[in-house]
């Protein structure tokens, strides 16, 4: 009797999870679906009104173009934007250029003495609260001014200092990832037969890790444009960056202009990511080719 009731419950166990499982293969698209709604109808709703010839973003009118064009007159959003864009250039570059550095000597030499205080330091911002980090680099801004007499001021080069030093974290974590994905043997060949460590690093390890390279600046880059958080804390009133401007005027009521701005942010940054996608799967497939010929 107990060997009939647990072969029912086996039974039973067995159709629920092959039931489950045809349902989830059946739903798979409608799930998948319903995911990339969440996410790309909004700016998909973002597009269409920033041609609202209304004010209102909430009422449409009727199509119009007037908001691109009275965007190109508008000088405050203008310098906002290259403001922005430069600050995240140049935090994206340093943090790549640190994260690079950083990455290879966790990754590369693991046995140094405080290795693993070091890693964690260095990626210690991942899990750190804008607001905290925000706070700690203000006061070590006004505490830096006080003792060393700079910067006397706080402007585009303390938000360029913050965010690379919070950008940093995130490249380091996405070039270790690729670094302990690469083969050491192609490495510790090149070096029995006579190259230098140097030459070995930019000769063979940075081709292979330029992909990440890549993803990781974007990211950075990315971050950087997008914080609004710890660049109220680190500027002063001379520096406004793209996402405090909208944030003020948010505050006010949506402005039309703004979904204009969008809209061109979003096709441009598009672009950009299509292009980097083509180079890099065009780089993975010409580094796994490579590694089969050997």
């Amino acid at each position: 009797m107990s060997l009939y009731i647990n072969c029912l419950i086996f039974s039973v166990i067995v159709t629920v999870i092959v039931t489950l499982s045809l349902i989830f293969r059946c739903l798979k698209g409608l799930i998948l679906l319903v995911v990339f709604s969440f996410l790309y109808i909004p700016m998909i709703i973002l597009i269409v009104y920033s041609f609202n010839s209304s004010r209102l973003v909430t009422v449409w009118a009727e199509f119009s173009t007037k908001w691109y064009f009275e965007l190109m007159h508008n000088e405050e959003l203008f310098k906002a934007v290259g403001l922005s864009l430069a600050i995240a250039a140049c935090a994206a570059t340093f943090a790549t250029l640190l994260g690079t550095l950083a990455s290879y000597a966790v990754v590369r030499f693991k046995r140094f003495k405080g290795a693993n205080l070091f890693s964690f330091m260095t990626t210690a911002p991942l899990v750190m609260p804008d607001i905290i980090t925000g706070l700690a680099l203000l006061l070590l801004f006004v505490g830096m001014g006080q003792i060393l007499g700079w910067p006397k001021d706080r402007g585009a080069i303390t938000i360029w200092m913050a965010h690379t030093t919070f950008c940093m974290a995130y490249v380091t974590v996405v070039i270790s990832a690729r670094l302990r994905e690469l083969d050491k043997s192609i490495e510790e060949a090149a070096l029995d037969l006579g190259a230098n460590p140097l030459k070995v690093f930019f000769i063979i390890t940075l081709p292979m890790i330029a992909p990440a390279l890549v993803s990781g600046w974007l990211l950075a880059f990315t971050l950087s444009l997008d914080d609004v958080v710890i660049a109220n804390f680190v500027t002063g009133p001379g520096a406004m960056t793209l996402p405090k401007l909208i944030f003020s005027k948010v505050k006010l009521g949506v402005d039309p202009q703004i979904n204009a701005l969008a809209t061109i942010i979003l096709l441009i940054v598009g672009i950009i990511g299509f292009i980097s996608w083509l180079w890099m799967r065009q780089a993975e497939r010409r580094r796994i080719n490579e590694t089969r010929m050997h």
